[in-house]
Order: C-alpha cells, then sequence, then structure tokens
C-alpha cells in the first residue's frame, strides 16, 4: 500500500508529465513553483534524462539552486551538460564546498579543473582546501560553512553576528568557539545563545567538553559517531587542533548509505563493482557513439560469427531436413526457449550480485541450484512440447527428440546464465554487453547440433 507522500509524489509526477506532453510550458512553471521541495525531488528523481533538463530550466532560479545540491552526482553532471558553460559555473559556484568536491570526484578531470579555475577566490580556496584532504576521510566530506565566535563575546555581538552570517551558513544550531589562532575551545547551541543574558560573555555559557575529529578520520568513523552521539554536526580540526570545518548530519547519512552499499558489494566478493558498473553504465548511455561502440561491437561480432557457425550446423544436417522436414518446424523453439532461460538466468545472477544476495566465494552453490532449476524447467517444457511435437506431426520419435533437445538446451543456457556473467565479472569485462551475446551463440550452436544428432539417433529409419 503507498504511503500518502509516494501517492502525492505520483500525483506530481503524472500532473508534470501532462503538461509536457501537451507542451503547456508556461503552466508547467507556475505549477513548479508550488510544489514542495521534497515532493518535487521525488517526482523529479523517477523522470527521464531529457525529462530533468526541461523541467529543471523551468525552475525559478533560486528553487533551482538549492535543490540542484541536494541531487546525485549523476543527476547533477547530466544536467551540467545540458547547461551553457556561464550557467554551470553559477550553479557550481552556488554549491556547498563538501557538495561540489563530491561532484569534481565523479566529473572528468579537464572538466573539474575548468570549473574550480571558474569559481570565486573564497569559493576555489574552500574547495582546493577540501580536495587535498585523502578520499574517505572527514577532511573530504566536511564543510566550512559554519560559524564561529569569540569567548569574549556577548551574547548580544554573538548573536548579531549569527543574523548576519545564518542565510550563508549550512547549519547554525551549533555554534563553535575558538581562540585567534582558530583552535577549538568551545561550543554551544543556538538554543544556550537564545536563553542567555545579552550581556553574559560566550566562555559563561560554552561547554569546554567537546567531542570532534581530525581531518584523517576516517568518515564512515565520523558519520557513526554523529549517529551515536546524536549529534547535528561534529567538528573537524586538524592536528593543531585548530578548526576547519564540520561534518553535518546529512552528510553522515550519505556516507553511512555509501559505505552500506560497499560493505554489502564486499560481502559478495565484489569489491567497488557499484561504482563500476555505473561508470560503465555511464558511459553506455552518454558516452560517445565510438565509446559506446568499443563497448557493444565485439560482442555482435561473436554473435555474428556465432550465426555462421549456427548455419554451417544447419547445412551439416540438409540431409536431414530434406528427408524429415518436419524437424525444420521446431527448430526455433528449441533456440528461443535456451534464449529465455539463459536471459532468465542471467537476470537473476545480476540483479542478485547487485543486491548482495549472492556470495561469489560460494558462487558453485548458486551455480549448481540454477543448473537444476534450468533442467527442471527443460523437463516440464521438454515433456509438453515433446507431446505437442508428436501428435502434432503424427511422428512420435520427432516428439522424444525435441524433448530432449529442449532438457539440454535449457540446462544448458540457465548454466550459461550463471556462468558467463560471473567469468566476465572475474575478467573485468562488462557483463551487461557481454553476457547475452555470448549465451546466446554457445547455446544455439549446442542446441542446434544436440537437436539435430537426436532426430539422425532416433529418425534413422525416416532418413
Amino acid at each position: 500500500m503507498e504511503s500518502l507522500n509516494e501517492y502525492g509524489s505520483h500525483k506530481v509526477k503524472a500532473q508534470i508529465l501532462s503538461y509536457l506532453q501537451e507542451k503547456e510550458l508556461g503552466e508547467l512553471k507556475q505549477f513548479l513553483v508550488s510544489i514542495e521541495k521534497l515532493e518535487f525531488i521525488r517526482s523529479f528523481t523517477s523522470l527521464s534524462p531529457d525529462e530533468q533538463v526541461i523541467v529543471f530550466r523551468l525552475l525559478p532560479k533560486e528553487k533551482a539552486l538549492d535543490i540542484f545540491e541536494t541531487l546525485d552526482t549523476s543527476v547533477q553532471q547530466h544536467l551540467l551538460r545540458s547547461f551553457t558553460d556561464e550557467r554551470a559555473i553559477e550553479f557550481v559556484n552556488e554549491m556547498a564546498p563538501d557538495d561540489r568536491v563530491r561532484l569534481f570526484d565523479e566529473l572528468p578531470v579537464v572538466v573539474a579543473k575548468k570549473l574550480l579555475g571558474s569559481l570565486s577566490v573564497e569559493e576555489r580556496e574552500s574547495t582546493n582546501l577540501l580536495m587535498g584532504y585523502e578520499q574517505e576521510t572527514a577532511g573530504r566530506i566536511l564543510t566550512t560553512e559554519f560559524i564561529s565566535l569569540k569567548k569574549d563575546m556577548t551574547v548580544k555581538a554573538a548573536l548579531e553576528k549569527v543574523r548576519q552570517q545564518a542565510e550563508e551558513k549550512e547549519t547554525i544550531y551549533l555554534l563553535y568557539v575558538t581562540t585567534e589562532q582558530k583552535k577549538l575551545i568551545g561550543v554551544l547551541s543556538l538554543k544556550d545563545l537564545l536563553i542567555a543574558d545579552s550581556d553574559q560573555y560566550i566562555e559563561e555559557i560554552m561547554s569546554k567538553h567537546i567531542m570532534y575529529v581530525t581531518t584523517d578520520t576516517d568518515q564512515e568513523k565520523t558519520a557513526r559517531l554523529l549517529q551515536e552521539l546524536d549529534l547535528i554536526a561534529m567538528p573537524v580540526v586538524d592536528k593543531e587542533l585548530r578548526l576547519v570545518g564540520i561534518v553535518t548530519v546529512d552528510d553522515a547519512i550519505d556516507v553511512l548509505e555509501q559505505e552500506t552499499t560497499e560493505d554489502m558489494f564486499n560481502a559478495a566478493g565484489l569489491a567497488d563493482v557499484s561504482s563500476l558498473e555505473a561508470d560503465r553504465s555511464n558511459v553506455l548511455i552518454h558516452g560517445s557513439l565510438w565509446e559506446i561502440w568499443k563497448v557493444r561491437l565485439p560482442f555482435l561480432v561473436i554473435t555474428l560469427v556465432a550465426g555462421i557457425f549456427a548455419g554451417v550446423v544447419i547445412d551439416e544436417f540438409e540431409q536431414t531436413l530434406e528427408s524429415v522436414a518436419a524437424v525444420a518446424v521446431f527448430i526455433p523453439l528449441i533456440m528461443d526457449m535456451g534464449g529465455n532461460v539463459g536471459t532468465q538466468s542471467s537476470t537473476v545472477f545480476v540483479r542478485g550480485m547487485s543486491l548482495g544476495h549472492i556470495n561469489l566465494e560460494r558462487f558453485m552453490k548458486y551455480f549448481l541450484k540454477e543448473v537444476g532449476i534450468g533442467f527442471s524447467l527443460g523437463v516440464v517444457v521438454g515433456i509438453v512440447s515433446g507431446i505437442v511435437a508428436a501428435v502434432w506431426q503424427g511422428i512420435p520419435l520427432l516428439g522424444v527428440a525435441v524433448g530432449i533437445s529442449l532438457v539440454f538446451a535449457m540446462t544448458l543456457a540457465a548454466a550459461l546464465g550463471f556462468f558467463i556473467p560471473f567469468i566476465l565479472l572475474k575478467m573485468n569485462i562488462d557483463q551487461a554487453a557481454g553476457a547475452a551475446p555470448i549465451i546466446t551463440s554457445i547455446k544455439d550452436i549446442a542446441g542446434l547440433l544436440i537437436y539435430f544428432v537426436s532426430v539422425n539417433l532416433l529418425l534413422s529409419h525416416l532418413l
């Protein structure tokens, strides 16, 4: 049963698609202004890439800038490609430094350098600061958009500073107290500041018991510490205890989701598969014609060669076909049923691998189970098809040949459907483009061979 939020998102998406279909862009622009941010994001991410570009360009500037930061980097990259250089620079310049660094990590180096060079001096410095830290550390995900106070400030002066800087900072609910050398010496909440007397000094109301991490602390450890302590932000200091930034709870959630996914793949023996598959998918969808050719054409050549070999097999048994014409009727059945099972098995493997349901260290267990499933399906389909063939053509032994061939073809296809993607994965070859052609090629040739051999053995008296 759908939640109210999901139902609302479906309604919003349906309305957006209706405006797009009717080309009522003026009405769509007005409609987008009225949608709440969360509702918009839920419906926006389910649109096609081309629809996303059109819809995003119709958003008011401030709303577009706000939403851009929350999108996945893959969606951000696609939108950036649709912008003019000037608009792309504007969006990147408005991003929080940690979100910007995350995007730059995913962009081609040439593009990232170009965008980095176009930033304002202040934004370039904050971005370079983060990019100088090691990957997957607290330094890499921190934001420099926080408010720091001095211990000798009055509450009144501190509140005035908060009011002046609140709009441009990522969070104001935790405030940090530093020395002139930027060393972290205290922390207080906005609530502490609001309920204090205006003439009190910050030193009197701040807490000196501070939890912090260093710039080289692992990002997952940082995120879990935030979670355990139920904090909305964690200060990050350098080796001299100078405050360089904070890690916010929303970034911590992103890290935990990312690390959970990585752990799932590692548990399945597939370290780095997620990012690798994302890169391959990006090439196949957004790459140039030549890049796509390089991935897909070699496997199609394999299929072409296999098709010629299948023709050779049929040609070798030409006399069989001439003697018993009914044999030709069931060639498509043998090939198609094997193909369907092979596709099902490869899909089961790839999806199970992606979701962490398959542990590659125990691959043989899953492989043998899938072979058994292929065999059982082959027996059921083979018996039914064999009976139909025997009754239809009036040749009982032809039905036996069809049944035996289907059992063999479907069992082999199930085995190949699991084994070929596994081998391609181990060889670091894109199984999305390569598995189906290889499975089809082997299965077709082997299926035809077993079919014609069975026919020749069982119907020799008719040949």
